[in-house]
């Protein structure tokens, strides 16, 4: 995976570089609109062989808000300014940082809170395996996650019972048959909100 390797730290620095701009506007907007906290949100999550990490985020929920890791459309916690950041995955290009860091990927499964990925047993353990990323397969078909959730009537047990399981299955597939020219399809996909074909799905 040198390809890999060297295609995430060079584009990760382009697009630091490129998108500044964007970085600055949405970080400005995130301090007028929701000044109860600080822009960019940090947390802890899992990483490559379950070592943690810090991972960075625009904020796009109140700064002092209590619930699930588990996040719904339409939630209160969820801000105005914070749903349109999420819609359009602008609240995600902090993780630009983490990918030019080595922490993530640009492809690969989205890094759980501990509880999780460190969580799992026997052959699904080679999961962690891979380096998280801010996209992936995974990713792509659940991009409408938060709403499939919002039409459940016990959210998080839906997620643990279904939605992660089915992440888990996906990513063990992404592993065993990396391609390099897939990780570039998906990324186009998740650029453009189209979907494509992988594995026999449509994601």
């Amino acid at each position: 995976m040198i390809a890999k390797y060297l295609f995430d730290r060079i584009m990760a620095f382009v697009g630091l570089v490129v998108l500044s701009p964007i970085l600055f506007v949405v970080w400005i907007l995130i301090r007028i609109k929701m000044p109860d906290g600080p822009a960019v949100f940090t947390q802890k999550r899992v990483g490559k062989g379950g070592k943690l990490f810090t991972m960075y985020k625009f904020r796009s929920m109140s700064a002092h808000h209590s619930g699930s890791t588990v996040s719904v459309a339409g939630e209160s916690r969820i801000t105005p300014l914070g749903a349109k950041l999420r819609r359009y995955k602008l609240d995600e290009l902090p993780e630009l940082w983490n990918v030019f860091i080595g922490d993530m990927s640009f492809v690969g499964p989205r890094p759980d809170v501990p509880g999780y990925a460190d969580k799992l047993e026997g052959d699904d353990r080679r999961v962690l395996q891979l380096r998280p990323g801010i996209t992936g397969p995974a990713s792509l078909k659940y991009r409408d996650e938060e709403v499939l959730l919002a039409a459940q009537a016990n959210p998080q047990e839906f997620n643990d019972k279904v939605i992660y399981p089915d992440k888990v299955r996906i990513n063990l597939y992404y592993l065993d048959h990396y391609s390099f020219v897939a990780d570039i399809k998906m990324i186009i996909a998740t650029v453009l909100g189209k979907r494509i074909e992988y594995n026999n799905e449509i994601i």
